[in-house]
């Protein structure tokens, strides 16, 4: 007898033929939250490159820097709430070089931190026929290199070397010239067609140039509405963006060390806690790690007017820095985009469910499921165990599956029409008590 697997009924043998197929699962799962895409201008590192930057990894070699120096203030605070930094380097900078009888060496990449760039040049104690090339930085020994010429020396992740012959002694040869250089508009503009192609949730502007904060907001709203990615930009002092996907940072805080944030530089913790919280969390009152008062303490009468701008704000509370309330510059509303829609948390589950189902439709379903009855119910199971998802997370209010998930045949042949009816839960920030005195 024969047998085997069957697509159509066409056998000719007499025999069993037996075809295995599973029952359709929904696929998609509520997508993480966490990155965030911060243009700066710096001392070392690959200009004009997004890199990406894991919360725990070191980042000496790539930045030129530790962590907790300095230089990488903006980046240590990033880092606080995100899981991953979509760093970019504005600006390219003057590299520092310097000469050594036939020896020439030249940083890597432009910046300042190349004239903390220090060659050392000694006899190998193994083999007086050789010599050992150090590398320091900042009196950290980076690389060494034992050789006999220079033409043998290899580029490390610091310097660049070029030269013949046999290289002589050197107590320390200091690298100069090194420059930071400058940062234009057009550096962000160049920034924002980089980062486009990226995926993250939130991106940073540490400065209060309104022409420039003009140009991120136009990036935003082009990215949302055209690009069909649901991200939201940090700016500082900006309320009259008046949009969803824009907030406006008022003030910034001090830091338990004595650091004190303006603004703009709070704009990027603001972006990382933003991009990190997830669909059923909300910032009002949520504290800023390591900060004890704002930079600039507000009374509750500009507190409120602050709000009505649409400003986010951070109050001092019990010896902290708080965020008075997590909103958007959102402030004129209309019959599509009410109050709500100010709210970022709200946002948040919107934006989510964009991005989640955008997602899950292009990984599983686009050119993948017939455009017919059978194919747009499987789709609509899709929606309604991803909306299942955050009704546990409590995301959204309780809905109902036959009601408020539609899914039809759309215009075009190969189009299909969703129709999601969603109510965001918000969280409780306004409690109104009345006391009875007996």
């Amino acid at each position: 007898m024969a047998g085997g697997t069957w697509t159509t009924q066409n056998k000719v043998r007499p025999g069993v033929y037996v075809r295995f197929q599973g029952e359709a699962a929904p696929s998609g799962a509520v997508g993480e939250r966490g990155i965030v895409a911060l243009p700066l201008k710096l001392s070392w590192g690959p200009a004009k490159k997004v890199l990406e930057l894991n919360a725990g990894e070191p980042v000496f070699e790539q930045l030129g820097y530790e962590l907790t120096d300095e230089a990488l203030l903006l980046v240590r605070e990033a880092f606080k709430r995100a899981k991953k930094v979509l760093l970019y380097r504005l600006n390219e900078g003057a590299k520092a070089a310097a000469t050594h009888k036939q020896l020439k060496v030249k940083a890597r990449f432009g910046g300042v931190r190349g004239n903390d760039i220090q060659l050392v040049v000694q006899t190998n104690v193994n083999d007086n026929t050789k010599v050992d090339v150090i590398t320091k930085v900042g009196g950290r020994t980076v690389d060494n290199q034992t050789v006999n010429l220079a033409e043998q020396l290899t580029a490390n992740a610091w310097v660049e070397f070029e030269g013949t012959g046999a290289i002589e002694a050197n107590a320390g040869l200091p690298l100069t010239g090194g420059d930071d250089g400058n940062v234009v508009n057009a550096d962000h503009v160049s920034f924002h067609e980089a980062i486009a192609v990226h995926d993250f949730h939130t991106v940073a502007l540490p400065s209060t140039d309104a022409a420039l904060c003009s140009v991120y907001a136009v990036f935003v709203k082009r990215m949302r509405e055209e690009e069909g990615k649901k991200i939201q930009a940090v700016m500082a002092q900006y309320p009259t963006a008046n949009h969803e996907g824009i907030i406006s940072v008022k003030n910034g805080v001090k830091l338990a060390d004595g650091t004190v944030l303006n603004a703009a530089q709070a704009t990027v913790w603001v972006a990382a806690a933003t991009a990190a919280s997830a669909m059923n969390e909300s910032l009002t009152y949520s504290a800023y790690e390591d900060a004890v008062d704002a930079d600039v303490r507000m009374t509750n009468t500009q507190v409120e007017e602050a709000l009505r701008k649409g400003e986010f704000v951070f109050v001092h509370h019990l010896g902290h820095a708080v965020v008075e309330q997590d909103i958007n510059t959102l402030t004129a509303y209309t019959p599509d985009k009410g109050q709500p829609f100010s709210k970022n948390r709200v946002i948040r589950v919107l934006d989510g469910i964009a991005n989640d189902m955008k997602r899950i439709f292009e990984t599983t379903y686009v050119g993948k499921t017939n455009n017919n009855e059978e194919g747009r119910q499987l789709f609509r199971a899709e929606c309604i165990a991803y909306l299942d998802q955050l009704e546990r997370l409590n995301a959204i209010q309780p809905f109902d599956a036959q009601t408020d998930v539609l899914v039809a045949k759309g215009e075009a042949s190969d189009s299909i029409l969703i129709q999601l009816n969603v109510q965001p839960v918000d969280a409780v920030e306004k409690i109104y008590m009345k006391v009875k005195v007996k």
